[in-house]
Formats: structure tokens, sequence, C-alpha cells
């Protein structure tokens, strides 16, 4: 198992080309999560391949640095247990500095995953001032109240000027 980290100006068929490259080793594609943003194209990819293939693998993604694309592979190694509860976390407000670390800080406290993080900054409909957009998919520990982290974020979004929504989501279904 390899994962990879992908990395480089944006254009297109950098997929493509690193699909490419894992599918010739005998790679199978597993899960990835990749975007846009600047100009720069980022992503990371969960990739199954015999151990016998890492090695080459990793090299011939490693030679695509002569073509402008970091592709940093690391062996897959065991993962933590999975969460069984998650949590949607959503918070608007007029952008500032400091509202992830505030934000992260606090499901850090508590012991939570950030699981998914989206963060958007657009104009405000009526003002045109700025307004910071996130949406966080939230892994809870076993035995986390979810009650003490909602009284925690209501008191920062307070201080921060936001609004946040914090529900429960349903887990996954077993593979």
């Amino acid at each position: 198992m390899l994962v990879l980290t992908v990395i480089g100006s944006d254009r297109p068929g950098l997929v493509e080309l690193v699909s490419r490259i894992v599918a010739s080793h005998g790679g199978n594609w597993l899960e990835s999560r990749m975007s846009r943003l600047g100009g720069e194209f980022a992503g990371i990819i969960r990739v199954e391949i015999s151990a016998s293939s890492e090695a080459a693998l990793a090299r011939d993604l490693a030679s695509l640095a002569s073509q402008g694309l970091t592709v940093v592979s690391h062996s897959g190694g065991a993962e933590p247990p999975p969460a069984r509860r998650f949590a949607a976390l959503d918070l608007v407000g007029h952008d500032r500095p400091g509202i992830v670390r505030d934000i992260s800080q606090a499901l850090a406290r508590a012991g939570a995953n950030v699981e998914e993080l989206t963060t958007s900054c657009e104009s405000a409909p009526m003002s045109g001032e700025p307004l910071f957009k996130a949406a966080v998919k939230i892994g809870l520990p076993e035995g986390c109240d979810l009650s003490n982290i909602r009284r925690e974020l209501e008191q920062i979004a307070s201080n921060l000027l936001v609004d946040i929504s914090l529900e429960p989501l349903e887990a996954p279904a077993p593979a």
C-alpha cells in the first residue's frame, strides 16, 4: 500500500499522467482527494500495489519532477481504527485571521479528528465584505460528548462573530 502526495502547477493531464504510471506498475487506485487552488494542483492518493513493485513505482513517480510535478510516496502503515461516529461542522462569518486555528484547537482538545476540511472566502451578498466559509467532517473518539464540543465551538463562534452548525452524521456502512 502506498500513499502518494502530488503537487504541481495545474495543467490538463496531470491526473492522467500519474494514473498511467500507477497502472503501468499494476497498481490499483483505491481513493484520492484532489483539488486546484490558485493555479496549483494538489492531491493525495492511496494506491494498492505489490510490495515488489513499490520501489519501481515510487522511482517512476519521482521522475515526474522533471515535468514540474512533485510526487512523494509513503508506505501505508497500519491505519488507526476508524472513527465510529462523525459530525458535520459548518461555519460562516466575516473573514479574519485565526478562525481555522481557533476551531481546530477546540476540536483537538476534544480529541476529535478533522477527517475533511473545505474552506473558501467569497464576497458577502449584500455588503461585498469577505465571507469565510468552512465545512468540516469530524471523527469523534469513543466516549466524546458532542454537546461539550458544541458549547466550546459556540463560545468561539460568539468571540469570532461567526455562525456555526454542528450536527451528528451517520457512520459510513462497513466495507
